[in-house]
């Protein structure tokens, strides 16, 4: 009796829970599996910005905004990025150009001569392709202070329908039919019964990648989750907030000029880390005297997990030092940071390589099929039925014709229950 009433209430909660986010997960897995590829579609669309390794240095920072403010005087340089095999991006902002919808310009550069290989301007709330799907990814498009929430608790509605379709789903007896429903999709059955399979069938075999995705999805936006799953990863250990550090505002202008600690500070890292596939750069504003130099090494090409952060004083160059999960070193770090620090790409899927992408995108395109196939279910089995009364069929299999009273008229000709 109580395992009965235990399948009820599950079973309920999943229709109706199904039924009420639908919409959310349909665009948060759709987005999210085009974003999946965002820098391999953007690298095919625009070959001009490959560019073959060469065994020799980059360019350095204070070139790299030489250049860029020799286009645009009237602008700050506010970050560089660079892929190995691609071009370096150069973000560059106006006075009016702040904030999540500024605009801006972005310029893209070969590392190693400075030509301007492309240019892009933004203008203020202007989004490209790419940033269109991730807006909807994070918020629905919504103001992000509304969308934002609904993105993440959405999420966590779409983890305990994972849970309850498994209990739904789980056969009451292990004979061979029960695992032909199971585990296979008859491609030959009706619409409905393929409909049916589609949505039992892939919801299972994509359940654990689509857990792991939704479960690193809501680190970034549920504080109480993302501080509860570190302390349980971390066998106790509290979640130390990121700090953003300050330059010691009362030594500016007494050791360096901004272009020397731009180029010193890069020195001291790339040394260090002279094998990098990557780097993220970001200037400091000179006009801010308490702003700081940061600069992100990406060892693997593609990953961030094994990154690591510098920060320095633009006036001093001493190093500042972070104190929250991200700036462990990850070959020093426990699980439970090991685990942080991978969130990103086990989220996206690039903590296994480009076959972890191709993965998360079929469990996000099957995530999103399942709004799809579970409403269908629900719409047949609520309105698809036909209440009519069953036609009387002769001792030859043909179907009789009836009078209003009841009464058989006469033997119609018609198709026989075996189909002959």
């Amino acid at each position: 009796m109580a395992t009965s009433t235990f399948k009820k209430v599950n079973n309920w909660l999943h229709l109706w829970l199904g039924l009420i986010s639908g919409i959310i997960v349909f665009i948060v897995c759709i987005t999210g599996c085009i974003w999946v590829f965002n820098e391999e579609i953007t690298a095919l669309l625009e070959p001009e910005t490959r560019m073959e390794k060469q065994d020799k240095p980059v360019l350095k920072p204070s070139q790299l905004s030489s250049i860029a403010l020799q286009l645009h005087p009237d602008k700050k340089v506010s970050y560089a990025m660079y892929q190995q095999g691609r071009t370096i991006n150069i973000n560059l902002r106006g006075a009016k150009e702040q904030g999540r919808r500024g605009g801006g310009t972005t310029l893209k550069l070969n590392p190693y001569t400075g030509e301007v290989v492309s240019q892009q301007i933004h203008k203020k709330g202007e989004t490209d392709f790419f940033r269109f799907i991730l807006n909807g990814h994070r918020f629905l498009w919504l103001p992000f202070e509304i969308g934002r929430p609904i993105v993440n608790y959405g999420t966590l509605v779409f983890v305990v329908l994972l849970i309850t379709g498994l209990i739904w789903w789980y056969p009451k007896k292990w004979n061979k039919t029960a695992k032909e429903k199971s585990f296979k999709i008859k491609w030959g059955a009706s619409f409905k019964r393929v409909n049916l399979d589609l949505h039992n069938v892939l919801g299972f075999y994509s359940l654990l990648f689509l857990l792991a995705i939704s479960l690193t999805g809501m680190v970034y936006g549920i504080k109480w989750y993302s501080e509860g799953l570190y302390w349980v990863t971390s066998g106790g250990q509290t979640l130390v907030p990121y700090e953003r550090l300050q330059s010691d505002s009362s030594q500016a202008n007494k050791y360096y000029t901004p272009e020397q600690a731009m180029d010193i500070a890069w020195e001291r890292v790339i040394t260090k880390h002279p094998k990098a596939g990557g780097f993220y750069y970001s200037f400091a504003d000179s006009a801010k005297a308490k702003a700081t130099i940061d600069i992100t090494i990406y060892p693997s090409a593609g990953q961030f997990y094994n990154n690591k952060g510098y920060t320095f004083d633009q006036h001093t160059l001493k190093q500042l030092e972070r104190k929250d999960v991200y700036a462990t070193d990850y070959e020093e770090a426990s699980f439970g940071t090991k685990l942080r620090k991978m969130n990103y790409d086990i989220h996206v899927g690039s903590i296994l390589g480009f076959p972890g992408k191709v993965l998360a995108f079929l469990a996000s395109l099957i995530g999103a099929s399942l709004p799809v196939t579970g409403f269908l279910v629900w719409w047949g089995r609520k309105y698809g039925k036909k209440n009519k009364k069953k036609t009387p069929v002769n001792k030859d299999g043909t179907r009789a014709v009836m009078k209003p009273s009841g009464q058989i008229l006469q033997a119609a000709a018609a198709t026989p229950k075996n189909g002959r």
